[in-house]
């Protein structure tokens, strides 16, 4: 499979993610790349996270994903391979593939083989000089027990999923759309699991809402299961972060009537 993508934080600004290409292709020149983002928030590994849940499926199996949101770039962190439902994820061991890792089948290896990066290690770049140069040998057919070891103890984000207590469910805002759209980390399946059919109200941002939209237009303040799965709450033809002032980590409770 000839096919890499591309997810990070690097912006449009600045040649980060071309230099990474460049390296790949030196590596293997018949490589296509598809730019899933570059547009994560800075250094917001959750927002990541969750986008990579999002896209992935949408590849054949055997695509390389190259992920890299790395604030801690330098550090003692591991970078790693992480092999889940035949695509290679690569980038940092820093959370950025919890929602992979949960139900227990990824296998996760270190990339420490230092046959596969580049000679000299820069400090502050190892998308150049350690995640491209892996992804591209992968993408040639490598083996990833050849990069590295198995990884028994994966780094994982904590308060991924909603919490339930005394008839509430307590999710949050994990990231914004284009459109100012406020995106959550409550799945449609824990919340229909939550609700049960029954009447229920959803709290967040000072909007209470009594029920689910199928689409933006259907009122002014709309809360939908969006084409992810997740709920997404929006102002029609509008920003609803800008007009409410909502931020990442506001509460979305979701409470049960009657």
């Amino acid at each position: 499979m000839n096919l890499v993508t591309l997810l990070t934080d690097f912006g449009l600004k600045d040649p980060y993610a071309a230099i990474m290409k460049g390296v790949m292709l030196s590596i293997n020149p018949l490589l296509s790349f598809v730019d899933i983002t570059h547009m994560v928030e800075a250094q917001d590994v959750r927002e990541a996270c969750f986008i990579i849940g999002e896209y992935y499926r949408y590849f054949s199996p055997g695509t390389v994903h190259l992920c890299v949101v790395d604030p801690t770039v330098g550090s003692s962190r591991k970078a790693v391979v992480v092999s889940n439902e035949d695509h290679f994820f690569v980038g940092p061991d820093n959370g950025l593939f919890s929602l992979l890792l949960e139900g227990g089948d990824a296998l996760v290896h270190e990339i420490s083989n230092p046959l596969f990066m580049r000679a000299s290690l820069s400090g502050t770049f190892h998308g150049r000089d350690v995640f491209a140069p892996a992804a591209a040998h992968l993408s040639l057919g490598l083996s990833p027990s050849e990069l590295g070891p198995p990884v028994a103890r994966p780094e994982t984000l904590e308060g991924l999923l909603p919490s339930q207590e005394d008839g509430v469910m307590t999710g949050t805002i994990v990231r914004f759309d284009r459109f100012g759209n406020a995106i959550s980390n409550v799945s449609s399946y824990f919340f229909r699991d939550f609700v049960k059919g029954g009447a229920f109200r959803i709290e967040m941002g000072g909007l209470a809402l009594h029920g689910l939209s199928e689409s933006y237009y259907e009122g002014l303040y709309t809360c939908v299961i969006n084409s992810a799965g997740y709920l997404e709450f929006g102002l029609f033809k509008g920003d609803l972060q800008a007009d409410k002032g909502i931020r990442k980590g506001e509460a979305v409770r979701i409470r049960r009537m009657g």
